[in-house]
C-alpha cells in the first residue's frame, strides 16, 4: 500500500496587529494605521511593527523607522503595540485551528502550519477544509487570514503570502517548481538581505536561479548551508509540522580566524552578529528584553554578561547599543579575543505561543 502524501496548511493571519485595532476600532477601517513605536511627529525612534494595507499603498513598510513612515504618511492613525490584547486573540484563534488537524505548528505570534494528510484524501478536500477554517476565523473573531497549501511546509508557507489579503493558494506536489522558479530567492526560508545581496552577486536573484545553480559552487561559498538552499530551491522540505516548546533564546557566535586584539574588528563582528539575531526576531515576530554577549579569550577562558533591559524591544538599535555596552568591560589590549557571540532572550509571548527554533 503506498504511502499517503502530506497535505500541510500553513495559515497567517493578514496584518494582524492593525486587523485587531480596527476590530475594536471601527472608526478606523479604510484609514491607514501603523502600530509600533510613537512618531513624535516625525522625530520619533523605532519602528513600525504592523501596517494596514492603506498604509502600504503609501510606502509604509513593517520594519521601517518610525520617523521614515510619519513623512510618508503623516495623516495615518499610529498605535502603540498593545501585546495583552494581540496574544489573548492569537490564542483564541490557535484554539480554532488546533482542532483540524492532527499535527499543530504555531510560528510566532499569528501564524501557524497544519498537518491536514489524515483529514483529507486529495488537494481538493484540502480546499474545501482551508475555505472552512478561514470561515470559522471570521465568524468568531473577524478577521480574515490567508492560507497556503503544499506537500511540505516551505512551500505552505510560501504559498500563503501570494494572494494576501484573505487568499488562498494550492500548489500541488507536482507544481512546486514551476511555482517557486520565479519568485526572488529572498522568499526562501533563512534567507536574509545579507545572503540574499551574496547570492546576487554570484547572478542569483530568483529561486528558479538558485535551482539550476551548481550545487557544489553554493556548497563552496555558502557551506552547509548552501546545500540546504539547493534543496530548497527545488521546493524539498521534510521536516514534520510539530508542537515545539516556545523558543527559550536566539543567538549568534563567530570565530575570528586569527584571534585579535583589533576592537574596530570585534565590534564590527558583533554588529553583524546583532543583525543576524534580529533578522530571526522579526522573522518570528518576537519581542525581547535580556541580551548577552559572549566572549572568548585566545586561552580559551569564556566569559558571558548579560543585561535586561527595562522595556520590552525588538529594535535593532538597542540590540546593538546594549551588545557593545556589555562587550567594552572585555575589550583589553593584553588579552586577544578568539570568539564572540550575541544572544537574545526573555521574550513576549502568550502562554501558549509556540514559536519554530
Amino acid at each position: 500500500m503506498s504511502e499517503r502524501k502530506r497535505i500541510i496548511f500553513h495559515l497567517d493571519m493578514d496584518h494582524f496587529f492593525t486587523a485587531v485595532e480596527e476590530r475594536e476600532h471601527p472608526e478606523f477601517k479604510g484609514k491607514p494605521v501603523i502600530v509600533g513605536a510613537d512618531p513624535k511627529e516625525g522625530k520619533g525612534r523605532g519602528v513600525v511593527s504592523t501596517c494596514n494595507y492603506e498604509a502600504r499603498k503609501f510606502g509604509v513598510r513593517s520594519g521601517m523607522p518610525i520617523s521614515r513612515a510619519w513623512k510618508l504618511c503623516s495623516e495615518a492613525v499610529y498605535l502603540p503595540i498593545n501585546y495583552e490584547l494581540y496574544i489573548k486573540v492569537s490564542n483564541e484563534i490557535m484554539d480554532i485551528l488546533r482542532k483540524y488537524s492532527d499535527k499543530f505548528e504555531q510560528w510566532g505570534i499569528d501564524e501557524a502550519f497544519l498537518d491536514v494528510s489524515s483529514k483529507v484524501k486529495d488537494f481538493a478536500e484540502a480546499e474545501t477544509l482551508a475555505h472552512k477554517i478561514k470561515a470559522e476565523v471570521y465568524d468568531k473573531q473577524k478577521l480574515t487570514c490567508s492560507i497556503g497549501i503544499s506537500s511540505n511546509k516551505l512551500v505552505a508557507k510560501i504559498a500563503s503570502d501570494f494572494q494576501k489579503p484573505g487568499g488562498l493558494t494550492v500548489v500541488q506536489e507536482e507544481q512546486v517548481e514551476k511555482f517557486l522558479a520565479p519568485l526572488p530567492a529572498r522568499k526562501l526560508l533563512w534567507i536574509g538581505r545579507k545572503t540574499e545581496q551574496r547570492l546576487a552577486d554570484i547572478g542569483i536573484k530568483t529561486i528558479g536561479d538558485l535551482a539550476r545553480c551548481d550545487r557544489t559552487v553554493l556548497s563552496e561559498a555558502f557551506g552547509v548551508m548552501g546545500t540546504q538552499m539547493c534543496l530548497m530551491a527545488h521546493g524539498i522540505d521534510r521536516s514534520e509540522v510539530e508542537e515545539r516548546s516556545r523558543i527559550k533564546s536566539i543567538s549568534r557566535d563567530v570565530t575570528f580566524e586569527k584571534d585579535t586584539s583589533d576592537f574596530d574588528c570585534v565590534l564590527q563582528a558583533l554588529d553583524e552578529l546583532s543583525e543576524e539575531v534580529h533578522e530571526d526576531v522579526a522573522r518570528q515576530q518576537l519581542h525581547f528584553k535580556t541580551v548577552t554577549i559572549r566572549v572568548r579569550y585566545e586561552n580559551f577562558e569564556t566569559h558571558t554578561h548579560g543585561k535586561t533591559l527595562p522595556f520590552i524591544t525588538n529594535r535593532l538599535e538597542d540590540l546593538k547599543k546594549t551588545a557593545r555596552e556589555l562587550m567594552r568591560a572585555y575589550l583589553r589590549s593584553d588579552r586577544k579575543i578568539r570568539l564572540v557571540g550575541v544572544r537574545v532572550s526573555n521574550f513576549i509571548s502568550g502562554e501558549k505561543q509556540k514559536a519554530l527554533m
